[in-house]
């Protein structure tokens, strides 16, 4: 019969159930004790408790997941970057691009990207079909059928491989807004976006990791260093120079006007939203976590990944003081980004040194980046080509120094990609310039695109201040342009 403690006082019930802890402390020390007794007598059943497949596709399925989210935060990342770069009369506007650059990029790799990307890969493209979905399998599996073992055997979920590829698109496109900020109309560039996601991009990622003909040359690019950030770099390069930079950016004796973040706190902020959202994009580059392996190479690429954008802004901000004369925060915190994409290419090298010396040289890129663009009179408003574009390539050809890569094959890659995107981004730019413009007029220029284009002051208890004026060449063309336009218009 049972032991009942309903009679018993309360000291005596304290002691009895302290008693009964102990026994089960005991019972559960023995148990513990006897597993790892039984794991060291005989180490073939250890080794053979692995991983079975069902538990491979949900934990590969649910790594595309989560780390596809982390991939989505670098949305805020960098329009929190964008923001603080800019004039406060145009951060409105900034949020406004990103939003629809996340949101445009999504559709349009649902409805075409996707396809061209990776369903029935050729040599240069994938398939020219509409929209993606479940496979047929899956959606049996929802339905109640029997399809539990034809599901698992894929090594995850459709659709979750679709959101972690969809989300590298949105950055692509993201490294276009923040160098022509403050003056690239917004529904022009979204039709670039609407482009970009649907049709380049897709191109360039069927060539490499669709299968394409750059994938079978052995062309290397572990999480995109040319694929996503050169692709955004070079389509950045192409619309700087098309739309041309801000009025008053560069004076006709060739001096640069400078042009000082609004807030280097958001600015900062934005920095680090990128690399903690860069651990998934690396991290979640391995593509699986159903073994033990994968959990390794995953927590190389994880340390490479940290050790490179750290090296990258302190090596930035020394080189800071012989390029620009100063110690620069805005050089350490683009250095810090140099490093996260050019480690991005490699970042599963078994040797954390080589992580460390990539993402130096990658700050140092940038920083000296920052300075030739300013010579060669190309305005990036957040340093997004010498970041992206010129640390990409570094990093892409790094890979043949310490990851194994052929040195020839990656330079195809890098040069492949570059003149298509280049090319490509160079002529829509120039179509959507002579068609619906690509700058916006002085006039919403000189208020802000914020209440421009908006109507919509980001600070609106801020006071709005006249610049002084410090006219370009170019600017003088195109007030002269404006004044034509004005005097057609009451004719």
């Amino acid at each position: 019969m049972p032991l009942s403690t309903a009679r018993i006082s309360p000291s005596g019930r304290g002691l009895l159930l302290a008693a009964t802890g102990h026994r089960r402390g005991v019972a559960i020390a023995a148990a513990i004790a006897g597993a790892l007794l039984l794991f060291l007598l005989w180490p073939s059943a250890a080794s053979a408790a692995g991983v079975d497949e069902e538990t491979a596709f949900v934990l590969n399925t649910l790594s595309f997941l989560i780390f596809g989210a982390l991939v989505m935060w670098m949305a805020a990342g960098f329009t929190m970057l964008e923001a603080g770069s800019v004039r406060t009369k145009n951060a409105s506007t900034i949020c406004m691009k990103n939003l629809g650059i996340y949101s445009i990029a999504g559709l349009a790799y649902f409805v075409i990207g996707y396809n061209l990307m990776y369903v029935d890969v050729g040599d240069l493209i994938g398939s020219v079909t509409f929209f993606y979905g479940p496979s047929a399998d899956e959606i049996a599996l929802i339905d109640g059928q029997d399809a539990a073992s034809r599901v698992i055997a894929t090594p995850y979920s459709s659709m979750s491989d679709w959101f972690f590829q969809m989300v590298f698109v949105a950055t692509t496109a993201s490294i276009v807004s923040g160098a022509l900020a403050e003056r690239a109309r917004m529904w022009s560039f979204f039709v670039f976006t609407l482009v970009l996601t649907a049709v380049i991009y897709p191109i360039v990622g069927a060539w490499t990791w669709g299968g394409g003909w750059l994938d079978e040359m052995g062309f290397q690019d572990f999480a995109g260093s040319t694929i996503v950030h050169g692709t955004g770099g070079w389509a950045a390069l192409a619309g700087a120079i098309i739309v041309g930079p801000r009025r008053g950016k560069f004076a006709p004796d060739g001096s640069v006007r400078p042009t000082p973040p609004s807030s280097v706190v958001i600015v900062t902020l934005g920095v680090f939203i990128l690399w903690f959202g860069w651990f998934g994009f690396n991290g979640g580059s391995q593509l699986a976590l159903g073994s033990a392996l994968d959990v390794v190479a995953m927590s190389i690429v994880l340390v490479n990944t940290n050790l490179a954008a750290a090296a990258g802004v302190l090596a930035a901000l020394v080189a800071s003081r012989p390029i620009f004369g100063r110690m620069s925060l805005l050089a350490a915190l683009n250095g810090g980004i140099a490093g996260l994409v050019s480690i991005t290419a490699g970042p599963d090298i078994t040797e954390p040194l080589w992580a460390i010396m990539i993402g130096a040289v990658g700050g140092v890129i940038c920083t000296g980046g920052i300075w030739l663009l300013e010579r060669l009179r190309i305005d990036d408003v957040v340093g997004a080509v010498p970041a992206h574009l010129f640390a990409g390539i570094w990093g892409t050809l790094a890979v043949s120094i310490a990851a194994g890569g052929d040195l020839i094959t990656q330079l195809v890659g890098v040069v492949a990609i570059g003149a298509f995107v280049f090319a490509v981004s160079l002529a829509l730019w120039r179509l959507i310039d002579m068609t619906v413009g690509a700058h916006v007029t002085p006039e919403v220029e000189r208020i802000g695109q914020d209440v421009g284009e908006l109507g919509l002051e980001a600070y609106p208890e801020f006071l709005l201040m006249p610049e002084p004026e410090w006219d370009s060449d170019a600017d003088a063309d195109a007030d002269a342009d404006a004044d034509a336009d004005a005097d057609a218009d009451a004719d």
